[in-house]
């Protein structure tokens, strides 16, 4: 019998500093890949559209994107949108699963509150799908370590599984599943919001439009 393996890549939003009401929450992303289902051809059309928008070998970073900042700063709004876009029709056509980790962080105050709540939330995503987790010989986990504190939560976390697993750092550009990681990180958060802002609705229209054109395909993927 061959080896069962399952891809994980890992993004996240915000970070392990004191609540601020600009950056209320912190998301974990994972995006699930089983290597027994080949992508490779929805990869080459993805990265063919890319070199078609004049993006070639090109990472898309989901905030920078909406906000106009970064690599993005000098693009029109009609660009920016057909990139993003690029990104989320690859994200919906491709055979795989998403979950997510969402702590708010009013709740924590301080930093060992809030690597505790993470903690807790991604061990119960490994509980509450053990059936899933447990169906695999093989994980490897894919993250960029971005961040330390995270890097040490996911090294615990996953050392609980039975399955072998690996770890290994990753260039975004190299990663088209690591950019879907960023996109659901993106999407979850809009979720949460209560407003969006004007880059926001310059984008997406209003809340209602959101969820019913990106928010709900996306949701269809999850674990």
């Amino acid at each position: 019998m061959s080896e069962r393996c399952l891809s994980v890549f890992i993004d996240e939003s915000g970070d392990f500093g004191h609540y601020e009401a600009h950056s209320p929450y912190y998301i974990v992303s994972m995006v699930l890949h089983n290597q027994s289902v080949d992508i490779q051809e929805n990869i080459d059309s993805f990265e063919a559209h890319l070199i078609n928008l004049g993006y070639p070998h090109h990472a898309i970073h989901t905030g920078p994107l909406i906000r106009r900042e970064k690599d993005y700063k000098d693009d029109l709004v009609e660009d920016r949108k057909r990139l993003y876009n690029a990104l989320f029709h690859f994200a919906r056509r491709l055979d795989i699963q998403y979950t997510c980790a969402i702590v708010r962080k009013s709740e924590c105050p301080d930093v060992v509150s809030l690597t505790q709540k993470l903690s807790k939330s991604l061990l119960s995503i490994l509980r509450d799908k053990a059936e899933f987790w447990n169906g695999f010989d093989r994980i490897i986990v894919y993250y960029d370590n971005g961040q330390i504190e995270l890097t040490k939560v996911l090294t615990g976390v996953f050392s609980t599984l039975s399955a072998f697993v690996e770890f290994r750092k990753v260039k975004p550009e190299d990663y088209k599943l690591f950019q879907v990681a960023d996109l659901i990180c993106t999407t979850e958060l809009l979720e949460e919001k209560s407003a969006l802002t004007h880059s926001e609705r310059e984008f997406f229209g209003s809340k209602r439009d959101f969820k019913k054109n990106y928010l709900k395909p996306i949701k269809k993927k999850e674990l």
